[in-house]
This record gives C-alpha cells, structure tokens and sequence, in this order.
C-alpha cells in the first residue's frame, strides 16, 4: 500500500516524506507539477516509489490504476502565491484538483488529510474554525475557503477520514524554491547575508515598528501534526495549525540576528541595539498592501489538543534559531 504526497517536492510535502522516511516507510508516491525544476532538489535526500505529474497522476486515479493500492493521501499540492491575479488558474489548481480528489478518497476509503490556510480569516482578529470569521482577501485564500466550504458539505457523510489544517505562518528548511513567497525567517537571513541589515515596515494598522504580530510555526511542528492525524485515522474535521501564540516580526529579527551572531562567536544584542547599529532598518509600509495585510494572527488550536495532539510548540526564539542555523550551514 503507497502513501500518496502531493506537492511533494514543495516545501511541506518534501518534509513531510522526510519525514515518513525517518518512520522507515519508503513506500510513497510522490505527486508534484514541475514546472519550476529546480525544486526536485527538495527530494534528492528522500526515498520513494516513483513520481507522478499531477496531471498524470489524476488520470491513473480515473483509470483506476491505484484502486486497493493506497492509504492514505496527505495533499499538500497548491500554489500558494497569494499575489496570484489568475483567477481561473487559482480555482483550478487549488480548489477543483482538491475536489477531485476528495471524491476518490470517500469512493474509495482512503483517508485523506489536507493542507488550508489561515488566509481563509482574511484581516479578521478572530481565528476560529467557525464560517463567520472567514472573509479571504485574495484569490489564494479564496480558493482554500472555498474547498473548506465543501469539505464542511460532506462531513456528515463521509465514510474515510477527511482532515484540513490550516496552516498559519509555516517557516523551516526546504522552502528556498518559494522565493518571494518563503517565509521571513528566510528573507530575513538572505538579507543580512547580502546586505548586512534586515529591513522590517514601520509602524502601520495600530501596531509600531515591527510589532505587526503573526503566528509563525515551524514545519518541524507542522509536519508533526500531519503525522499525528495519518496515525490517528479516528478524527475528521478543519483544524487550526499554528503555535497558539501570536509573536512580532521585531522577534523574528531578532532570533535571527543573534543566532548568526552567536555562530560568528559575537555576543547576543538587544532589539534596540541592533536598531541603533542600524542593522535593523524599518521601511515604509508598502499602500499596496493597506487593507490587505494580516497585520495579527494568532491560531486557536482548541480543536487541535481536543483531537489528541498534545505535542509543545516551537517558540519563534527555538525554532527561527534552529532554522537558522540549518540556513548557515547550508551557505558554508
């Protein structure tokens, strides 16, 4: 029986099969859309059975090619650009890709565990699984809303387990193809690397300068959770994945400045010290994002412990600081 990956050789679906391999199982399909082909690099250090296009792989599930040959499918597959202006392409990919394969998972018993988002709360200040806080801003948020939508129509009668996670703020290794859209974290270390000062937007929406707040979560957590539900065949539902704990970007900063540091055998700063050095700089806040930013976001995951995962999570101070170092070692 094969474990199906899909975006498997994107950010979460690649540590996801590493993750796999470390429990020893070897027997994945791994389902990605090549188009960028500089991320199969994410798959070099992971075992798997073979690979699928996904075009390819949704016409062998049409053809029945895999009928009684899979357990599981953790769908990780999306584009996640949330500056996408295609709208036709958005929906498509992310949100009638996952219907079809929504529908080969309940005729078939296959349970199937799927990656949401937290943009499905838009600029809301309440984030709970609940209909009347999701108002998304932007084609990609809207697409992950409305498969949720039709995942809470099915539930009811749903003969395999069927678990959406709503990622919030997902930092960590193996997210370099993402570019533009990898997370602060990276952008971060890139910056000081090449310029030596990080730039953060000023104040703006309430909050001051770099005190815009999210959820920032490791992958290392959230891969963690997706295993925990593979395992857990007996929950179905949208969940909240993030720490519970919402975190400035002046923090993400500022782990990351003093992890470099102390691998360069230099003494830890403060934030205020950094500023005054002019190694952290804050920048205008760009008018294009006025009133399409999530200046806070903060997960409640009381849905989440309530299914049984009881695992801490990585403060941004443990897991930007791990991260880190990983992205130094890297760049030796």
């Amino acid at each position: 029986m094969f474990t199906v990956v899909t975006g498997a050789a994107g950010f979460i679906g690649a540590n996801i099969i590493k993750a796999l391999n470390a429990r020893g199982e070897k027997d994945i399909i791994a389902v990605d859309h090549l188009s960028r082909a500089d991320k199969f690099k994410n798959l070099v250090d992971c075992d798997i059975a073979d690979f699928f296009d996904r075009d390819e792989f949704m016409t062998s599930l049409e053809a029945g090619k895999f009928d009684d040959d899979i357990c599981a499918i953790l769908h990780q597959g999306a584009c996640s650009n949330t500056m996408e202006t295609d709208g036709r392409y958005m929906m498509h990919n992310n949100y009638r890709y996952s219907a079809m394969l929504l529908d080969y998972c309940q005729n078939n018993d296959v349970p199937m565990i799927y990656a949401s988002s937290a943009a499905v709360y838009g600029t809301g200040r309440t984030f709970t699984e609940e209909r009347g806080n999701e108002a998304p801003l932007n084609i990609y948020g809207y697409s992950k809303f409305m498969f949720d939508q039709l995942v809470r129509r099915v539930l009811p009668d749903c003969i395999a387990p069927v678990v959406g996670l709503r990622y919030f703020n997902v930092y960590g290794p193996r997210e370099q193809h993402k570019e533009r859209m990898a997370s602060v974290a990276w952008h971060f270390h890139r910056q000081y690397r090449s310029e030596g000062k990080i730039r953060l937007f000023e104040g703006s929406d309430g909050y001051a300068a770099g005190e815009q707040r999210r959820d920032f979560v490791s992958v290392e957590d959230v891969v963690k959770v997706n295993i925990h539900f593979l395992d857990h065949p007996n929950y179905s539902g949208i969940y909240n994945l993030g720490t519970g704990r919402s975190e400035p970007f002046n923090a993400v900063a500022l782990a990351t400045l003093n992890t470099l540091a102390r691998l360069d055998g230099k003494p830890a700063q403060t934030l205020q010290e950094w500023v005054t050095q002019g190694v952290i700089e804050y920048v205008p806040f760009p008018e294009q994002l006025v009133g399409k930013y999530q200046s806070f976001t903060q997960a409640d995951i009381t849905h989440l412990r309530a299914a049984g995962y009881s695992d801490s999570m990585l403060t941004v101070e443990e897991g930007v600081g791990r991260y880190i170092k990983e992205l130094a070692r890297q760049s030796e």
